[in-house]
């Protein structure tokens, strides 16, 4: 975002650095409690966290391939992917209304993308997440991607 920069009383020959350099209204919260954040996920064991996670990703990851029959695009491997992973959808898949049914008819939230002609969802499982969470992502989408035409 182009800030005080924008027009320099002191140009510094970077048009680049002038226009990002300084900006006023940065708000530093973020940038502070990234030490009560560390110390929060120490406390908490968030090693074995993102571990259940990752586990947690690897079940619905399967389910998704089963329910569409689509191959992954990745291995299945903490390599490849950790908590956040993405998996095809079908080609005759209307995004936009998938993705709003998803939200108004089962309150989930996801993102989805088409991309060098494929469609895609893209799911990420937080410690907050439970397999509950999963099952309604993969039982809402069985529904919806049933009855979508192709």
């Amino acid at each position: 975002m182009v800030s005080w920069g924008y027009e320099s009383a002191q140009p510094s020959g970077s048009q680049f650095i002038d226009y990002h350099e300084w900006q006023g209204t940065r708000d530093l919260a973020a940038f502070l409690t990234v030490p009560t954040a560390i110390e929060f996920q120490a406390q908490h064991g968030w090693a074995a966290v993102r571990q259940q996670c990752h586990q947690l990703a690897c079940r619905t990851r399967q389910r998704l391939h089963a329910l569409t029959g689509l191959a992954p695009i990745c291995p299945e491997s903490p390599q490849w992917f950790t908590q956040m992973f993405a998996a095809r959808l079908p080609a005759h898949t209307d995004l936009e209304t998938l993705k709003q049914r998803l939200y108004d008819e089962y309150r989930v939230e996801v993102p989805m993308v088409s991309w060098n002609g494929q469609k895609f969802i893209r799911v990420s499982l937080q410690g907050y997440n439970t397999p509950s969470d999963a099952d309604t992502l993969v039982e809402a989408l069985a529904r919806l991607l049933e009855t979508a035409p192709p």
